[in-house]
């Protein structure tokens, strides 16, 4: 009896019961041959019990069958929850494409399947909406992730590689219908020819799952078993098909934020100048990097805009928000900074034009987001800061403005590091408040360093600290402006970048005596004669006797204009770079404007003669009047 006891709670059913009736023959050899002594209701007694335990065995092994195969079950749905909830957690980590698809293999691998595989469309790597489908004939993808267990797969593609699935196919079939599939790979047509030519280690079950999302196939997840193990049933498939719909969407997710952050990217770019131009007042070097953080591209942006009179504009800016709105705004505002800058207005009457358009642009985007509420478009908050600076490599005089933005650090010839003290104006779009202007005098070969809050902010320390390591930073010298921009990105970001950075390092020059000339005269007409005078005399120093007779009209109509309808002090300049600039100033804050003059007419042809024969010309106001200014090609 105890021998069918133990058996049953042992040994699976079949060999219970053989147990038994084995111990029951024996029993009854036994009592009817050896043990003839024992009496007959003894031994019938004896049989009795042991039939009786072989049927008690019987119901006790099948009751024990029944709860370790529910307890089985219970293990296996715990289990596949565990999964899923680790899928869940676990894919989808980053925005990115390629490291999405590696976390599916690698939450599949072991627990699910001993081999895994993401196939995707090229297109859905590059940020692209995939084609609608339906797919037909060969489908050629890209192996974008591949994971193997303890014995790899041998023969299979590499990440990178192109993976074909052949017509009829069951991955291919899948990818047509848009549903998961569970094969036993025997033949080779019915799977990739990487996987069904694996030699020794070729699966024998696999499932082909698509990674659907928003209707459209991104691609398709492959999972196989070696022959060690069970083969897939239908609640493997399920399990599969619900952990690709997840991974589908983190996928497509990182699709579209890879779409647009190549499309500000791209937007950005274009908008920003490829290079500094080359101008006398400053010798540039610029760098821009995108933040690596999923926030998006954002609107950091520089310039470097020359102005009349041999002067540059150093500008940096940072649009708040990321991502095309981002890009789009700080394309208008550059846009806007160049046009004020074209007019030649001082750094704070800039700062406040620009201001009053960043006020509109809110107040038109919160309208326009008010409006569109109901279809869920989002425009982001409008809001910048902005740097804008004025140097003069006559004077050697920088003058500068801010608005909400990080104070610019100043070099000097001997290696000295400070930052230039301008005072902090409130950033733009907040309206009401006025920009005040700092000047500062600086030797020729001194740099200045223009830069966004990205390059000074991290995590690992505050605001004060990132200054004084720009400061460090900066006080190394380095033989070109290109080595100390990558200097300063290598020390201070480093590839961590949180939010993007815009750097603008320029190294003042000076045009002294030999290339900028200046006399004064006075409100006497006869002024005009001499001022023509001292311009050939000059014009033949410099050697440019060819230009002698255009320069000696131009100044003669300018000199002309500001006698007659300026004031005092009148002052004639003669600048000598790439051009020859020919400016005169007057104490007259009263614009000129060309005009055309009737045919008799005796004055008004002026400007027009003037605007015929220069280059460019133009005005600006100062703080004691004007200038007026014409540019002649040498």
């Amino acid at each position: 009896m105890l021998i069918t006891v133990v058996a049953s709670a042992l040994l699976p059913l079949r060999q219970t019961v053989i147990v038994g009736l084995f111990n029951l023959a024996a029993a009854m050899a036994i009592y009817g041959i050896f043990l003839r002594e024992i009496g007959q209701a003894s031994q019938i007694s004896v049989i009795m019990a042991l039939a009786v335990a072989l049927g008690m065995s019987v119901v006790v092994c099948r009751v024990r069958i029944a709860r370790e195969r529910r307890f089985e079950r219970l293990m296996i749905a715990r289990e596949r929850l565990a999964l899923l909830s680790e899928a869940s957690s676990r894919v989808g980590s980053t925005l990115n494409v390629a490291r999405t698809a590696e976390e599916l293999t690698e939450v599949a691998v072991h627990r699910f399947a001993d081999h895994a595989a993401v196939d995707l469309f090229d297109r859905v790597l590059q940020g692209e909406e995939p084609a609608p489908g339906p797919h037909m004939g060969e489908i050629t993808l890209r192996r974008t992730a591949r994971q193997s267990g303890p014995v790899a797969l041998a023969g299979t593609a590499r990440p990178g590689e192109t993976v074909t699935y052949r017509q009829g196919s069951v991955p291919a079939l899948s990818l047509r219908t848009g549903e998961p599939m569970r094969a036993e790979i025997a033949d080779a047509a019915c799977w990739p020819a990487d996987a069904s030519d694996a030699g020794m280690n070729a699966p024998h079950s696999a499932l082909a799952v698509p990674l659907r999302a928003r209707g459209v196939a991104l691609g398709a997840a492959l999972f196989t078993r070696s022959p060690s193990r069970e083969p897939f049933d239908a609640d493997d498939l399920l399990l599969a098909q619900e952990i690709g719909a997840q991974a589908a969407v983190c996928v497509d997710n990182a699709r579209r934020y890879t779409h647009e952050r190549t499309t500000s990217l791209a937007l950005q770019q274009s908008l920003l100048p490829q290079m500094a131009p080359k101008q006398p007042a400053v010798e540039a070097a610029t760098r821009y990097i995108p933040a690596n953080s999923q926030a998006g591209v954002g609107g950091d942006w520089y310039d470097v805009i020359p102005l009349p009179g041999a002067r540059v504009a150093l500008v940096v800016g940072d649009v708040v928000g990321h991502g095309v709105h981002a890009s789009a705004t700080m394309g208008r505002l550059r846009s806007a900074v160049r046009t004020l800058a074209d007019i030649d207005l001082p750094p704070d009457e800039l700062l406040t034009h620009l201001d009053d358009l960043v006020t509109q642009c809110r107040m038109v985007s919160d309208r326009t987001q008010e409006a569109s509420r109901d279809v869920g478009a989002d425009f982001g908050e409008v809001g910048a800061t902005c740097l804008y600076m004025i140097y003069d490599p006559v004077s050697r005089r920088c003058t500068g403005a801010r608005a909400g933005h990080p104070p610019p650090a100043v070099v000097r010839p001997g290696g000295d590091v400070d930052y230039f003290d301008i005072p902090a104006g409130p950033p733009l779009g907040v309206g009401g408040l006025p920009f005040e202007t700092a000047d500062l005098d600086l030797a020729e070969g001194s740099l200045l360093v223009l830069y966004t809050d990205g390059l000074i902010e991290s995590l690992r320390y505050d605001l004060d600290e990132g200054l004084e390591r720009l400061r460090k930073t900066l006080s190394e010298p380095m033989p070109s402006l290109e080595d100390t921009c990558d200097r300063v990105l290598n020390s201070m970001v480093a590839g961590r970048a949180r939010d993007d950075v815009a750097l603008v390092i320029a190294r003042t020059q000076e045009l002294d005596s030999k290339h900028v000339t200046t006399w004064d005269l006075s409100e006497d007409l006869a002024e005009v004669a001499r001022a023509r005078e001292l311009a050939s005399l000059q014009l033949a120093s410099w050697n440019l006797q060819e230009l002698a007779f255009t320069t000696e009209l131009v100044v003669s109509e300018l000199v002309t204009n500001a006698i007659r309808y300026g004031g005092r002090p009148v002052q004639l300049r003669l600048l000598r770079q790439d051009t020859l600039i020919c400016e005169v100033s007057d104490g007259s804050n009263t614009a000129p404007h060309l005009r055309r003059a009737r045919m008799f007419d005796e004055g008004g042809r002026g400007l027009f003669i003037v605007a015929q024969l220069a280059e460019h010309w133009g005005t600006r106001q100062r703080p004691e009047g004007k200038t007026i200014w014409a540019e002649l090609r040498l």
